[in-house]
């Protein structure tokens, strides 16, 4: 079989694969929303006139993704921020301590302007679109100084598309007590489930510095993450600015 030919061999997923894509569908359209419990796979066999082991592995590979949780005796639940162990999953800032104290979060600004280009592109929204910047300061416990302020480790500047997030504004996010992303998926229906990231290493400049309580020139690890929603689909661009003196990023390789 020559390469043109073989080209044109239609390809069949695996039908455990099939139903999971049936189900992320369903997780696309609200039919199950984050927190909530989905039939169990007696049910869903049924449904799709599978196999029970079918779904199973099809549930299986869709926990592995972060997109389901199973709970002993109690069923299978759509992922959620609210959860304990995804709250701040995405977010890898580690103290040299070992200690990990939850980082306080003070809000900037939000506001809503003309997506930059480069913003446009990697949201995947058309020329003039809205977008919404939020600009904010992580702080984590001065541990040089016990009982002393909060210092800040990170300065983010997120970028979220402007017609699912209308409606967010700098007030909604200061009474939100929780992760950003638990808001988002709560208020918006906008539930992060992947993320991919660049990281280099940069030097403060005027404003960085500034806002970080550091010198200008001091050595910075830059991340940009691009998160996404069900069906590849990019929703939030997340620039920050890590102080790393007393702090890493740690990332788990499987």
């Amino acid at each position: 079989m020559n390469a043109a030919t073989s080209s044109l061999t239609p390809s069949f997923s695996p039908l455990y694969q099939q139903i999971k894509s049936l189900l992320v569908q369903g997780l696309q359209g609200g039919e199950w929303l984050p927190g909530q419990a989905i039939p169990s796979e007696t049910e869903l066999a049924a449904r799709f006139r599978v196999s029970q082991g079918t779904v199973r592995k099809a549930i299986d590979e869709m926990a592995a993704d972060n997109l389901l949780v199973r709970r002993q005796g109690k069923g299978t639940f759509v992922a959620t921020h609210a959860e304990q162990s995804t709250q701040y999953r995405f977010l890898r800032l580690v103290p040299d301590s070992g200690t990990q104290a939850p980082l306080q979060r003070r809000l900037l600004d939000c506001r809503r302007l003309r997506a930059p280009a480069d913003v446009a592109r990697a949201l995947e929204l058309r020329a003039g679109e809205t977008a919404v910047q939020v600009r904010r300061l992580l702080l984590a416990p001065d541990e040089s100084a016990a009982g002393g302020p909060a210092q800040p480790v990170v300065l983010d500047d997120l970028w979220l598309p402007g017609t699912p997030f209308k409606g967010l504004t700098l007030e909604r996010m200061e009474s939100w007590r929780g992760p950003l992303y638990r808001l988002f998926e709560a208020e918006f229906a906008v539930h992060m489930v992947r993320a991919e990231e660049k990281l280099r290493a940069v030097a403060a400049g005027a404003d960085e510095a500034a806002l970080l309580g550091t010198a200008p020139g001091t050595p910075l690890l830059s991340v940009e993450r691009l998160s996404y929603t069900y069906g590849d689909k990019p929703v939030e661009l997340r620039r920050g600015f890590y102080l790393t003196q007393a702090h890493h990023y740690r990332n788990t390789l499987m």
